[in-house]
């Protein structure tokens, strides 16, 4: 399923409730690139056209849908094959640019946006791309066959009217200074593929798209194909010059990130991003490596850092209490498996915007002061009264006094050990299972889980696929996970989907936790109607505080820069984007001549 996060639209210097048509806009009417621009500045105009590209996946796949709720779908589907009305400029924190839409107009007052589709924009089946195709992409994806997550991302987005031939209008519930943007990201599709095949449906036909390619070979469980499509409608187009340059593009799929590795140096496949830390100090070695047939790099980039966590599902009567929940983060040592198992690579997450300008600081003040005010009564005193801090093993703080307060706060919460086991009055033990998708994740939970014994609390990992995982985590069938609560540039409507209420009962949504507290969906709503960029960061900040002091999660780590290792096979442009995916920079790459 495609995430959806806000990295916004332009092509003329706009106010943001102007009426004035554009090729894109942007949330703050300030745009890089003018009218007539020829290509973004990090693709390279000596790109060339062909060659193989070779990826890999992890498990496999059961659908060809990324848009639904039930089943896995393969990677690369969402990016290679859909597209949405505009595509976001890389090098601007919150900017996009019409791609499908050739020309965007929000209405004065703020409450409605109209798109004129380009006139040569086409299906991969050759029919043009409608109005009517529009309507129906925004309706299905607001309706129960698509994941929940659609239907919150959209909710704002009340209809969609069909003006003529080419243009179709959104209205909005009420205004919001990014929800043209977040309308611009629809990904749109074809009405006549969906009536033939139902949207919700298990089919395995490949789907028609726009998008530069095609699905050419299905194989569940051992690779999927994608071609160029060499009538692509909008390879021409400056948003899309110097992009998507091979022809064949393969997905390959492990059994897990261990044995991908091994392949990967075996030839089986060209490039690879690295998120395990020891593979990349210690396993891409070797003669290959020397002979600089194989090469690893870091990719410096700009991107808000969001939270990866051990995530608490607050689903589950031991985690309702916080103090539990605060007791439990104790136990965890980041000083130390940052030194003896990551290579001292990593920086400890130490805020839900890690990374970012978002991050509250300090002690809340002015604006920020004032979101948190009226909820002062019921929300923790350390969000008035603590800067947000991890809590750390450095000298002169240890594991041990860690621990020892953490004991203490879980006999204050009513937990005592009996026999070796922490049990409540109950007579019920303080033992969950800690849910994970990669093998490669235990030797870092085993040292935590070690520490919680010390405790008297009972806790293992298990290892399952890919695609039952995601069937678990969409239903909240599990007690503790890891999960990265990505961020966007200017936070907004996926914020609903993270921590409101209202996501908290939908399966599939991304609040995995399941806060429900009134004081999170107010600075929620605070973020996302936020009408001046000092309004949004007040509102950040305070929720930041907020969700910091719940304990809602055991705060993990973050890099700022992107781990990739690939054959010596590429050239690439002379400039890297700033807020960006290994596959976005990728996708900008193409292949040397094998003569050359």
């Amino acid at each position: 399923m495609r995430i959806i996060f806000l990295f916004l639209l332009a092509t003329v210097i706009i106010t943001p409730f102007s009426a004035i048509g554009s090729q894109g806009i942007s949330i703050d009417g300030k745009v890089k690139y003018g009218p007539g621009f020829r290509r973004f500045d990090y693709v390279s105009d000596k790109a060339l056209k062909g060659g193989k590209l070779v990826l890999h996946d992890l498990g496999s796949y059961d659908k060809l849908n990324p848009y639904t709720l039930k089943g896995s779908p393969p990677a690369g589907l969402d990016d290679l094959v859909f597209e949405t009305l505009a595509v976001p400029s890389l090098d601007e924190t919150f900017a996009s640019y019409g791609l499908i839409a050739k020309d965007i107009v929000l209405a004065t007052d703020g409450l409605s946006v109209t798109f004129t589709i380009h006139e040569d924009a086409r299906f991969s089946d050759g029919a043009p791309i409608t109005p009517e195709d529009v309507k129906f992409s925004l309706e299905i994806l607001k309706s129960q066959a698509a994941s929940p997550s659609y239907q919150i991302y959209f909710q704002d987005i009340t209809t969609a009217e069909i003006l003529d031939q080419r243009r179709v209008r959104f209205h909005f519930s009420q205004r919001n200074r990014e929800l043209h943007l977040i309308a611009s990201q629809l990904p749109v599709f074809s009405k006549k593929f969906y009536i033939a095949h139902p949207f919700a449906s298990a089919d395995m036909t490949p789907p028609v798209g726009s998008g530069p390619y095609l699905v050419k070979e299905v194989i569940p469980g051992k690779s999927i194909t994608y071609v160029l499509n060499p009538n692509y409608w909008a390879k021409d187009l400056n948003v899309r010059r110097g992009m998507f340059n091979f022809d064949t593009i393969i997905y390959k799929y492990f059994k897990d990130q261990i044995v991908a590795v091994e392949a990967f140096k075996a030839g089986e496949f060209d490039f690879m991003p690295v998120n395990i830390a020891k593979q990349w100090a210690r396993d891409l070695n070797g003669s290959r490596f020397k002979r600089g047939e194989l090469i690893k790099e870091t990719l410096p980039h700009r991107n808000n850092a969001g939270m990866q966590a051990f995530v608490f599902n607050l689903r589950k009567p031991i985690f309702q209490d916080r103090l539990v929940r605060k007791a439990l983060s104790l136990a965890f040592d980041f000083e130390w498996t940052n030194a003896a198992l990551f290579f001292d690579q990593y920086t400890r997450c130490d805020s839900f915007f890690s990374n970012s300008a978002m991050s509250a600081q300090k002690l809340p003040t002015g604006l920020e002061l004032s979101c948190l005010t009226p909820f002062r009564a019921t929300l923790p005193q350390e969000v008035f009264t603590t800067p947000p801090a991890p809590f750390s093993t450095k000298p002169p703080a240890s594991l041990r006094a860690n621990l020892l307060q953490a004991k203490k706060i879980l006999n204050q919460a009513g937990w005592v050990v009996k026999n070796g086991v922490l049990t409540n009055s109950a007579g019920q033990a303080l033992d969950f299972e800690i849910l994970l998708v990669g093998a490669g994740f235990e030797r870092v939970m085993e040292p935590y889980i070690n520490n919680l014994k010390k405790l008297g609390v009972h806790a293992h990992s298990r290892v399952i696929d890919p695609a039952l995982y995601r069937r678990r985590l969409d239903t909240f069938d599990f007690d503790m996970t890891v999960n990265v609560f990505g961020q966007a540039q200017s936070p907004g409507n996926e914020q609903r989907n993270y921590w409101h209420s209202a996501a908290a009962a939908r399966k599939g949504s991304r609040n995995l936790i399941g806060i429900t507290d009134p004081a999170v969906d107010h600075l929620v709503e605070r973020i996302i109607y936020a009408q001046t960029q000092e309004e949004l960061s007040a509102a950040c900040k305070a929720l930041d505080r907020v969700l910091w002091y719940g304990y809602y999660v055991v705060p993990n780590w973050y890099l700022a820069q992107h781990r990739v290792a690939y054959r010596n096979i590429f050239a690439r442009p002379e400039k890297l984007p700033l807020y960006y995916s290994p596959f976005q920079a990728l996708m900008t790459w193409w292949r040397i001549p094998e003569n050359q």
